[in-house]
């Protein structure tokens, strides 16, 4: 058999090839290579990025946010320093860092609130408040419509002859509008939860009311997987205790198809629902039956029937409120609210990360030694999340809007020192200069063995 001979070319070739592979392994293990994110520590919460305050020399108040289509922000409040009477609906827009863009006020003399703010498919805006400047009643509710500049298009008023309100609205799968709020005027209580179907130019096409001989009330309303809705509330007609938490699922037509009740002796309240990846729902609100203090924020998990899977309370010794929740990408829960028991002062805004499970990963106070509250919460497409509220702390008046930016859980790495470690291409000439070294000495080996 002949024998193989390696032969001077096919060694350097070989040697060129390791110095290569050297140059790529240690540049990919480098600190400061190009890996862009680093995850927070275990129970280490995000740094707020940013926060900004709108107002006037007397009260404003921001219940909603939302990031819309162009990075930036839309919010929903009420005014007391603009506008046309004692208080006015206000919509505030803004740029990815919360500067303002426009900001427009809708009301009459009287007083004139707005709750809840989504983008609309055609880039425009919709808003569910109530009113006292119009309508047949003392308050009525009031969904307004608007373009892409803020700009009104129609407004509708819904109620009777007493109080009327309405606290969330959504667009439907057929272009159409959906509000959840609270009744005096229809039902078969003094108070009864109230849901309103309007097509895509604000006309009734039904309302449906919940509630038996006491006061019931909804606060959130969402379409379903299924084309039906979701409301959550509070009913002090059904249930174990003063009120209850509760969860209303109906049909695409507003047919009840069951209603479940959450709480104890005490009185507890839900201030939102939202369905979850896995069909059921998830509830935040607040609970005086259990937790550790007077008031403890509550979040409760359900499968698609309304039972209960688990529910988990939030809280010190003090007041603490949960007003908003969202499930985020990661699985878990985002839950924004107020807070007396921790944080700088009076009450402080709160925003709390569950998992999946409901346990907590961590949490984070905003505020100064003045009230200060989160009443709206949104993951944001960058992972972080953008928390609508008002704050007596900062600003120019009495209560202004606040909105502030939190970073996600994942942070950018630290720049490279100037003196710490090799850029990528250092290694890269490092390997090839080890590589020609290496086929030298093989090379003169060579020589030097026929010599």
């Amino acid at each position: 058999m002949r024998r193989f001979k390696w032969s001077n070319k096919m060694l350097v070739a070989m040697a060129l090839v390791f110095g290569m592979l050297l140059a790529a392994s240690l540049s990919i293990g480098l600190p400061f290579a190009d890996q862009s994110q680093q995850a927070l520590a275990e129970g280490q919460a995000p740094q707020m990025e940013w926060d900004k305050t709108f107002g006037g020399a007397d009260n404003e108040w921001g219940w909603r946010v939302q990031q819309t289509a162009d990075g930036g922000y839309i919010i929903a409040g009420t005014t007391r320093s603009y506008g046309a009477g004692i208080a006015d609906v206000w919509l505030i827009k803004t740029d990815a860092v919360g500067d303002e863009l426009w900001n427009k006020t809708f009301g009459g003399l009287d007083f004139d609130r707005g709750y809840w703010v989504q983008q609309t498919s055609d880039g425009g805006y919709l808003i569910a408040g109530r009113t006292s400047s119009y309508g047949a009643g003392s308050y009525d509710v009031w969904l307004i419509k608007t373009d892409a500049s803020g700009d009104e298009q129609w407004n509708k008023t819904f109620g009777g002859s007493e109080s009327d309100y309405g606290y969330c609205v959504q667009q439907t799968s057929d272009g159409g509008y959906l509000i959840a709020g609270t009744t005096y005027s229809y039902g078969a209580g003094s108070e009864d939860v109230w849901l309103i179907k309007a097509d895509a130019s604000g006309d009734e096409q039904w309302n449906k009311t919940f509630g038996g001989s006491g006061y019931d009330g909804g606060y959130c309303v969402q379409q379903t997987s299924d084309s039906g809705y979701i409301t959550a509330g509070y009913t002090r007609s059904y249930g174990a205790g003063d009120r209850d938490v509760w969860l209303i699922k109906t049909d695409s037509d507003g047919n009840e198809q069951w209603n479940k009740t959450f709480g104890g002796s005490g009185d507890d309240y839900g201030y939102s629902a939202q369905q979850t990846s896995d069909g059921g729902y998830i509830i935040a609100g607040y609970t005086e039956s259990y937790g550790a203090g007077g008031d403890d924020a509550w979040l409760i998990k359900t499968d698609a029937g309304g039972d209960e899977l688990w529910n988990k309370t939030f809280g010190g010794s003090g007041g603490d409120y949960s007003y908003s929740v969202q499930q985020t990408s990661d699985g878990g829960y985002t839950i924004a609210g107020e807070t007396r028991s921790y944080g700088a002062g009076d009450y402080d805004g709160w925003l709390i990360k569950t998992d999946a499970s409901g346990d907590e990963l961590w949490n984070k106070t905003f505020g100064d030694s003045d009230y200060d509250g989160g009443y709206g919460v949104q993951q944001t497409t960058d992972g972080g999340y953008a928390i609508a509220g008002c704050t007596d702390s900062y600003g120019a008046g009495g209560e202004n809007v606040w909105l502030i930016k939190v970073a996600g859980e994942k942070q950018p790495l630290p720049a490279a020192p100037p003196t710490g470690g090799f850029p990528v291409w250092a290694w890269v000439i490092i390997g090839i200069g080890a590589a020609a070294v290496i086929g030298i000495i093989i090379w003169r080996g060579r020589r030097w063995a026929r010599i």
